[in-house]
């Protein structure tokens, strides 16, 4: 590979982490080319949290991640946190607002966001190539990168390429790729933060139901999820479903208690001696067509002074448990990240360097490093990006 334009600090990846990344290394004084086969900067910012960009979290703690190692991600959340992440979104004006759980929302448009970014690149005089494919990854003195926009050179090269979900936003594996061709480890990749696909039998049922939303707990291991569950003609998704996924292993019975914080059968024993039917009593606590379609699945409906109390607790017992066998997920197509990717063994937790190549930093959705829903994945972005601009 023949010897290009130089330049101190390569980034592959426009996204969040790259550009933060690239923002902290033009501060140095560092010369910073971002290259990205898009059409566009911050691909995955623009569609985060429904076009409103849930930009981080107030609660971030380590404990919100899922890695082989849980305490990689310590260091990096130490030294980039939410308040600075909103010392640069109030520097530039950007109205924003808490909703749930400390979730922090653009008012406008992720677009500010986005700016933003670009407007510090800019600042720090950092150099964005867009629609620019790299064909090939090399490494001598320093690290070549041939692209459809000619070659280029640069003792550090960060990869900021991101995971697998969302393919038609031009996720591709080049990062894995990568950092297969340094000799580094991978963990899996699988999707993550993506709805359940029904079995067979499950979706002929419960499809009809398509639309129907409700407040509910999902457990999947040791792990639960309470918020809003939505029945898709496929499958369940919502909030609460994307949060277990993350957690569900192929094959894994997942548990929904539909009636959280609810005595269903406190309910049940107060009418017991009513002639009022199993589905309309049920009808008061769920949405209608859930209850009927329960009932016509789960139990037989009949009124409820004929109905034992065994039959009563056992019935209680299924609404609280009901068990799931799911067929799959959606897979990347739908999927908010990728979890498992490069092996944090394999990187500084510092600096995000990996350790058998100096040099070369893995950073964002790329690593092993899977923030739960509600902008822990962003933030991570942040972090990761933080860290690795201070010394690349």
């Amino acid at each position: 590979m023949t010897e290009g334009i130089k330049k101190d600090v390569i980034i592959i990846g426009a996204g969040a982490s790259g550009l933060l990344c690239a923002i902290e290394c033009g501060k140095r004084g560092r010369q910073v080319l971002v290259l990205d086969h898009g059409r566009r900067t911050g691909s995955k910012i623009r569609i985060s949290g429904g076009g409103r960009c849930n930009f981080t979290n107030l609660n971030v703690t380590a404990g919100h991640y899922v890695s082989r190692n849980s305490q990689f991600c310590k260091s990096a959340l130490a030294r980039f946190t939410p308040r600075d992440v909103l010392d640069l979104v109030e520097q530039h004006h950007i109205a924003y607002q808490e909703k749930e759980a400390g979730q922090l929302f653009c008012v406008k448009s992720s677009a500010d966001i986005i700016a933003l970014l670009e407007a510090e690149c800019a600042r720090s005089g950092v150099e964005i190539r867009l629609k620019c494919s790299v064909a090939e990854i090399g490494k001598g003195r320093g690290f070549m990168v041939a692209t459809g926009q000619g070659t280029f050179q640069a003792g550090s090269l960060v990869i900021a390429t991101g995971g697998l979900s969302y393919p038609d936003l031009g996720a591709s594996g080049l990062g894995h790729a990568v950092a297969k061709q340094f000799g580094l480890r991978i963990v899996p990749p699988r999707p993550g933060l993506v709805p359940f696909l029904f079995a067979t039998r499950d979706q002929k049922v419960f499809q009809e139901l398509a639309g129907i939303s409700l407040d509910a707990a999902l457990s999947c291991g040791p792990k639960r999820f309470r918020g809003s569950l939505l029945f898709t003609h496929r499958g369940l998704s919502g909030p609460a479903a994307l949060q277990a996924s993350l957690f569900w292993t192929p094959g894994e019975l997942i548990s929904i208690d539909l009636l959280p914080d609810r005595d269903i059968l406190g309910a049940f024993m107060a009418k017991r001696r009513s002639r009022i039917e199993l589905r309309n009593l049920l009808a008061s606590y769920l949405p209608k067509r859930l209850a009927e379609a329960w009932c016509d699945q789960m139990t037989i409906s009949k009124p409820l002074d004929q109905t034992s109390d065994k039959e009563l607790k056992a019935i209680a017992g299924g609404l609280h448990a009901w068990k799931v066998l799911p067929k799959g997920t959606e897979g990347y197509a739908t999927a908010e990240v990728t979890a498992g990717g490069v092996d944090t063994g394999e990187l500084s937790s510092k600096t995000m360097e990996a350790r058998k190549v100096p040099g070369l930093y893995f950073i964002g959705e790329v690593v092993d490093v899977t923030g739960e829903l509600g902008g822990y994945n962003l933030h991570w972005a942040w972090a990761s990006g933080f860290a690795a601009g201070q010394v690349a």
